[in-house]
């Protein structure tokens, strides 16, 4: 790619299709994170540690196989180049997984080691479909500005995946209630066809930017080779901050969503209205970070936009828990309730995105970094990597949040009107405590990400500066 080719505009179809790529992603992560422990704990009877623990080992294991397909994505050398044969072959497998692991045998219990494997083949065929997605980002532009463009496409239809399948579940699948298991099959169909066609579409719709042969070829696949260069890339000291600041971060995330419905239905008392209108309040806040985020780049820089929207959004997000806990909140299931908790969430939400979106383009950074010493552009590796940590992370807050079912005393298959005052009040509180202990650890870290756009652009000159030179002498 020529340095003019790099820092140009990118048009906007384009940004669309490469958007378009992660509704997959956010159609898993509001499956896994929202109500597969509801499902299998609260509808088939399975015990919430051991439904927590079996998508724990599931994300551990499988987070394990991510550096590997990126770095086999890496790798790839084809004339449609690196990352579109993963998309091509991916989507159509993992539709049929997807659905599965919506489908077990309804008439019995549900086995520890069977939600495991599924679990863990689910969440491997996303990533042979993310992480070369997302790789094909830094390929796309070098653009301090254009990347942090492409990662807002990305979290705007990632969100927008995982919303729509909130939507549907709350007013068409799981209308009449969230405790109902024809509901679920009829979602794990509808998200399977639905992940199949966006990562499909997404990838023909790139495929005139994208196929093209590799400018480097790869090295010869050895086992020591491979492992070697893994970890050179991931060791690169700023990935590292990135990789220990996320992985704080996504564990409070995993820990939020997981426990979402509980939050919903045993402290905020949601009626149908409210279920049903909450993912356009959600959405709405995605759209408005999409709006703030490039301006606050431009303005205050990446890193210092992570640090303020992980402070800020906890803040809006506690504020009615807290508020509750000292009395001074309207009564639960309330129409004042309801729409105050609508304003907050709205609030933390926006800011919290922001920090996603982000980190993830801080991350497309780090790749010239790289580059300039070790002489390879390692994209998939890095992105894996990242995955790697969201997956580990995610997969702690899902064992964190059965582990607070399970000491706060909510039983399997609880009626809420019956579950006792002080049992609410103390999940509350605990789960407070994590959420501002999350967020202030995690901004503490992100302040040692050491790349800025000062930075980033010297780099890409240098770099620019060294392929001319090398074209020239050929």
């Amino acid at each position: 790619m020529t340095a003019a080719a790099a820092e140009a505009r990118l048009p906007l179809r384009l940004k669309l299709y490469h958007g378009l790529g992660s509704i997959a992603y956010g159609v898993k992560d509001n499956g896994f994170s929202t109500f597969l422990l509801l499902f299998y704990n609260q509808v088939l009877g399975m015990d919430a540690k051991l439904v927590s623990l079996a998508l724990m080992l599931a994300l551990v294991l499988d987070a394990f196989v991510d550096p590997v397909i990126g770095y086999l994505s890496d790798q790839t050398h084809t004339r449609w180049g690196r990352r579109l044969p993963w998309l091509y072959l991916a989507p159509i497998p993992l539709a049929f997984a997807w659905f599965a692991l919506w489908t077990p045998d309804a008439d019995a219990a549900p086995g520890f080691w069977h939600l495991v494997i599924v679990a863990m083949i689910v969440r491997s065929l996303v990533s042979c479909c993310e992480v070369p997605s997302v790789a094909l980002l830094p390929e796309l532009t070098r653009d301090y500005d254009e990347r942090t463009t492409l990662m807002r496409y990305r979290f705007l239809f990632g969100w927008a995946g995982g919303l729509l399948m909130l939507f549907l579940a709350y007013d068409v699948f799981l209308a009449k209630s969230l405790l109902q298991v024809e509901g679920y099959y009829q979602y794990g169909l509808f998200g399977g066809l639905l992940m199949a066609a966006t990562v499909l579409v997404s990838a023909a719709g790139q495929h005139r930017w994208a196929a093209r042969w590799p400018e480097r070829k790869p090295s010869a696949l050895r086992i020591g080779t491979a492992f070697r260069e893994i970890r050179e890339a991931l060791s690169h000291p700023a990935f590292l901050v990135l990789l220990a600041a996320g992985a704080i971060a996504y564990t409070s995330q995993g820990v939020t969503f997981s426990i979402s419905n509980y939050l919903y239905i045993f402290i905020w008392r949601f009626s149908p209205g409210a279920f049903m209108l909450y993912p356009w309040v959600l959405f709405a806040s995605v759209v408005g970070t999409f709006l703030l985020v490039g301006p606050a780049h431009r303005r205050f820089g990446k890193r210092a936009t992570a640090i303020a929207g992980g402070l800020i959004g906890m803040a809006f997000w506690v504020t009615p828990f807290l508020l509750r806990h000292f009395g001074a909140w309207p009564v639960e299931g309330s129409t004042a309730s309801t729409a105050g908790l609508f304003v907050f969430f709205f609030l933390a939400n926006l800011f919290s995105v922001a920090v996603m979106i982000s980190g993830g383009s801080m991350i497309a950074d780090i790749v010239e970094a790289s580059e300039v010493e070790t002489g390879r552009r390692s994209e998939g590796t890095f992105f894996a990597g990242n995955f790697f940590m969201q997956k580990c992370a995610t997969g702690l807050g899902i064992f964190v949040t059965g582990l607070l079912v399970d000491i706060a005393g909510i039983p399997e298959k609880a009626d809420p009107a019956k579950v006792p005052e002080a049992v609410i009040d103390d999940f509350s509180l605990y789960y407070c405590v994590l959420v501002i202990l999350f967020a202030v650890v995690s901004s503490l870290i992100f302040r040692y990400y050491p790349i800025d756009r000062a930075d980033h652009e010297a780099r890409v000159a240098a770099l620019a500066s060294a392929q001319a030179a090398a074209e020239e002498q050929r």
